[in-house]
């Protein structure tokens, strides 16, 4: 099975907050909330700066991805 980049997420639990799953390398969750990152894995192979630029360059891909979903939701 093909994993897609991105997944949309929520929980009862929260109710007022949405997530976005990043399921490549490195994983995290993005809590569109409060733009919190929390990652499921530790990326060892980046050093600070490489994961910075990386990390800013998937939130980005994470807040398109989001805007698209919206999109197609809000054109049914």
């Amino acid at each position: 099975m093909e994993l897609p980049k991105f997944v949309l997420a929520d929980n009862t639990d929260y109710p007022d907050d949405i997530f976005i799953i990043h399921l490549d390398y490195p994983r995290f969750i993005i809590n569109l909330k409060d733009d919190e990152v929390e990652f499921l894995e530790e990326p060892e192979d980046l050093d600070e700066n490489e994961l910075n630029a990386e990390m800013e360059g998937l939130i980005e891909a994470a807040n398109n991805f989001y805007d698209r979903e919206v999109e197609r939701y809000e054109g049914q």
